[in-house]
């Protein structure tokens, strides 16, 4: 059965990454296009801020970006083509690799939110340990199995554990610094600090368990 995934990222050579460190309130967006050539290094990003003048400065800086082109503006954002240096880490190659594809990528906090479509759990370790590889923070945020039209939460997920790991991700919790504490993500949720805690713990567990940890692994570990 195929799966979304949704997942935070980060790594201080993936690509813009110092860019996105540099500039304070900048939003960054990889566009949609037709190529899907596993080896490409040149990919369309959407780009908002303030001062696209200091922010090409940043991308001058960046040990990410080799070369940048600027296809389209407004007053408010631009799209630029770039070309990313060799020793940038990029997600894509391995997601083609293993048939899958990278519906969505913008930044967050200091890294990418991705979402990708996999075919299926074992795509999903081959991601993981590619991450591992590379040392590079890859944290699970939600994973649903798809059914026809319908996209179902999965992995023993409770509907209590997804609220508490999707709200901690949409208040800056998983983020390093941390943008808001657990005791108030826990207010957001109208629980006591132990109860979300509890239920981020277990959540995480139900997850690495179903996404990441086969009957194989856990024999492994066991012994």
């Amino acid at each position: 059965m195929s799966i979304t995934v949704k997942a935070y990222i980060e790594h201080d050579e993936l690509a813009l990454v110092p860019t996105l460190r540099s500039a304070e309130e900048i939003r960054i967006e990889v566009t949609t296009q037709a190529n899907t050539d596993p080896d490409s290094d040149r990919f369309p990003f959407r780009i908002e801020y303030d001062d696209f003048d200091e922010l090409e400065g940043f991308l001058e800086q960046d040990p990410t970006v080799h070369r940048y082109e600027l296809v389209d503006a407004s007053a408010e954002m631009r799209i630029y083509y770039i070309e990313h240096s060799e020793e940038t880490i990029l997600l894509s190659p391995i997601v083609t690799s293993v048939n899958g594809f990278m519906s969505c990528a913008e930044s967050k906090c200091r890294g990418w939110f991705v979402q990708l479509q996999l075919p299926d759990r074992e795509a999903l370790n081959g991601v993981w340990e590619y991450t591992k590889k590379h040392d590079m923070d890859f944290n699970i945020i939600e994973v649903y199995g798809n059914t026809g039209s319908e996209m179902n939460p999965s992995f023993g997920l409770t509907d209590e554990q997804l609220e508490a790991l999707t709200t901690a991700y949409r208040c800056g919790y998983f983020c390093e610094p941390r943008e808001m504490s657990l005791d108030d993500v826990a207010a957001e949720v109208g629980i006591s600090s132990t109860a979300m805690s509890g239920r981020l713990r277990r959540g995480m567990q139900n997850l690495i368990s179903g996404t990441v940890v086969d009957d194989e692994t856990l024999e492994k570990i066991n012994n």
